[in-house]
């Protein structure tokens, strides 16, 4: 399946672009995103980060087709700030941010993100690093599995999930996505797994430890706003709560007046707020978005701008 960026204009328009500014895109994926920034910079300089080697062969391909002024680093977005003050860039115009998932990385069996696909339990963003889905499912204690369904997939019954999966793996590992999902199946009930699709959330809570999505996230976002010029903007495409409760969370607390010295005729410059909203609420696909990709149906898009 091509790859379909969702909330393509509104990002990019978000960032305010202009021709000789030096924007970053965090999550490079398959360039839908960069190639919009690409064409709009002349002598300006875009940086992608990405951790999926297929991804960044696919994108260098088609960034190179546009112009020169790029360069890819395989690398995961949490160490921005240090990479770009190693190639001399201590301040940017504009940052990109999309959390999803890539259409070709989902529909790659192979890669094992899929819940509807037969793959190796794998979901590594970075297939370069060892520590994979297999290995949670097979040797993380009831506990802790119990543990992660509940906190990153918000999956009410992860209790008799976490111990079914710990159940069947006494007979046999668990090696494969469809495995996972009839015990998943198994543990809930056919009436509950059809109405509510736990396997969704189970699955969720497995890639975001596999990758430590949720930990990267909220260290980069304050590096990314300490990165901004005056004027920068940062655009954050989100596709689930979690992730949207931490870029809100992070967002509101930088424009804001500390506690401390809100009514004070004089602020210290180093407590006045670093940024403001663009958006107070976030930004949705359209209903036409929506019928063209249905999995941007979930993204929401919040823009900051550094004062």
């Amino acid at each position: 399946m091509q790859h379909y960026s969702v909330l393509k204009n509104e990002s990019i328009d978000g960032l305010n672009i202009k021709k000789d500014g030096i924007y970053v895109d965090a999550t490079l994926g398959y360039a839908g995103h960069s190639s919009e920034i690409l064409k709009k910079i002349t002598t300006g300089k875009l940086y992608c980060f990405d951790n999926d080697e297929i991804a960044i062969k696919a994108s260098n391909e088609r960034l190179s087709k546009i112009s020169n002024n790029y360069k890819i680093f395989h690398s995961n977005f949490v160490n921005m700030k240090e990479i770009l003050q190693n190639e001399g860039v201590e301040k940017v115009d504009g940052i990109l941010f999309d959390l999803g998932f890539s259409s070709p990385q989902i529909d790659d069996s192979a890669r094992g993100f899929s819940f509807m696909r037969d793959g190796k339990l794998d979901m590594r963003m970075d297939q370069s690093k060892e520590f994979d889905a297999y290995q949670i499912v097979n040797n993380y204690d009831v506990e802790k599995l119990k543990e992660i369904f509940f906190k990153y997939g918000e999956e009410k019954t992860s209790s008799a999930i976490a111990k079914k999966i710990v159940d069947a793996r006494n007979d046999k590992n668990i090696e494969t996505t469809l495995e996972l999902v009839d015990i998943i199946k198994s543990a809930v009930g056919l009436k509950y797994f059809n109405q509510n699709h736990p396997e969704r959330n189970i699955f969720q809570a497995i890639r975001i430890e596999v990758n430590g999505e949720l930990n990267v996230l909220e260290s980069v976002l304050p590096d990314a706003i300490d990165l901004l010029n005056k004027n920068g903007r940062i655009s954050v495409i989100t596709f689930h709560s979690l992730e949207d409760r931490i870029v809100k969370k992070i967002f509101k607390e930088n424009s804001e007046v500390n506690e401390i010295f809100k009514g004070l005729p004089e602020i210290p410059d180093e407590y006045k707020p670093k940024i403001k909203l663009i958006n107070r609420k976030p930004i949705l696909p359209t209903d036409e978005e929506i019928k063209e990709n249905s999995r941007s149906k979930s993204a929401k898009l919040r823009i900051i701008e550094r004062v």
